[in-house]
């Protein structure tokens, strides 16, 4: 009989204890990009919510790489991302305890969606949210931008997601705070009075190509023992009271269990961040074809057939990021500019796209559009 050996690395990491649910409903951002002076004013991030996956077929741009000018097959993620209400803009002076805000200015118009996050019921209320901030005068506002322009060293806006124009129930607008970077304070306020009630596409904030990082709460999979929760390796089947279990806890004294042992609990829902997830394609609500490539013979949309299952139709623009995403469908996803740079050849490729997939996800889709599922059937 082989023995074990007498070291082994410990199963699961400690780094993301407490292992328990999250109390946000989405994800927030901890930091913000590097802020260079000498790049143009931008926003840092945006918000977007998960739809499904499909896959596409793509052309690999790696001169020297062995799968150069052939075909790979890759699987993406397709997020909904209406645009950004810009509803008022913080700014936040400098101290030796770090960041505090200072001033807020609002904007004129805030819609009934941005009101609703002030109000437990809505329907129930007297709906006077701003009622006298909007009575102030534009003298009163530009005093207020002066002493931001004076005192402040970091400009955020603050955005709501449109999430009325996406097929979601939900009517309450998420709100997100974003950092603008690049050029001087009086640049950046500038830039911010300049968007103040307007609506920000998400291609004004990303481009293809780009690596993005996406901030969210993963899929929860509520009480799970030791085996699936931390990965510890199930003891012999001949083991009395159960298998799926850690064989000592502890020694006797100190006379407690560790917090470094692991132990049954909650599973999942849990804030994550996805780091340098490229973006594969920016595409726009009102266009047709958003799911066409050069290759197709029929235009298309990105919606596959029967809509993207629990989610429906991708009504607004979207991004189609490589690979997976945390959480579920319809779950709100941060999305923010990468704060480290990848080092690989790959991450400056350009994506070359030749296909992508729209057939039915809800079983075996043999058809890309409904047009070619009926010239096959021979339905009129």
């Amino acid at each position: 009989m082989a023995h074990r050996k007498y070291e082994a690395p410990r199963h699961g990491s400690l780094g993301f204890l407490p292992r328990k649910r999250c109390q946000r409903g989405k994800g927030k951002i901890k930091s913000f990009p590097k802020d260079y002076l000498q790049e143009s004013c931008h926003l840092t991030a945006s918000i977007g919510y998960k739809a499904g996956m499909t896959h596409v077929v793509r052309e690999v741009d790696l001169p020297g790489s062995k799968l150069n000018k052939k075909d790979i097959v890759e699987g993406v993620t397709i997020i909904e991302t209406p645009p950004l209400e810009i509803a008022g803009i913080v700014g936040y002076i400098s101290t030796p305890k770090g960041l505090r805000a200072f001033k807020t200015v609002w904007s004129g118009r805030l819609s009934e969606g941005f009101k609703r996050n002030y109000y437990k019921n809505w329907y129930k209320s007297k709906k006077k949210a701003f009622c006298n901030y909007q009575k102030k005068s534009k003298e009163i506002k530009a005093l207020e931008f002066d002493k931001i322009r004076k005192y402040c060293s970091v400009i955020r806006c603050i955005a709501a997601s449109k999430i009325n124009n996406t097929g979601l129930k939900q009517k309450k607008f998420e709100i997100i705070e974003i950092q603008v970077n690049g050029g001087t304070v009086i640049e950046k306020i500038i830039f911010c009075e300049n968007l103040l009630g307007k609506k920000v596409p998400i291609s004004n904030i990303f481009a293809q190509n780009e690596a993005i990082d996406i901030i969210g709460i993963t899929k929860g999979k509520g009480f799970e023992g030791v085996i699936t929760r931390w990965g510890v390796t199930k003891l012999p089947r001949k083991t009395h009271r159960g298998a799926r279990k850690v064989a000592c806890v502890g020694a006797w004294h100190p006379s407690r269990v560790s917090y470094t042992v692991p132990r049954a609990g909650q599973n999942g829902f849990h804030h994550r961040t996805q780091i340098n997830s490229k973006i594969y394609k920016i595409g726009k609500g009102e266009d047709c074809y958003n799911g066409s490539t050069e290759n197709d013979i029929e235009k298309k949309k990105i919606t596959p057939m029967g809509g993207f299952p629990y989610y429906g139709v991708v009504k607004d623009d979207f991004i189609m990021v490589k690979g997976c995403a945390v959480g579920t469908k319809k779950r709100c996803l941060t999305l923010r500019k990468s704060l480290f740079d990848k080092k690989q050849r790959n991450t400056n490729e350009n994506i070359i796209l030749k296909f992508i997939d729209t057939s039915s996800k809800w079983g075996h889709g043999r058809f890309q559009t409904s047009n070619e599922k009926k010239n096959f059937f021979k339905i009129n």
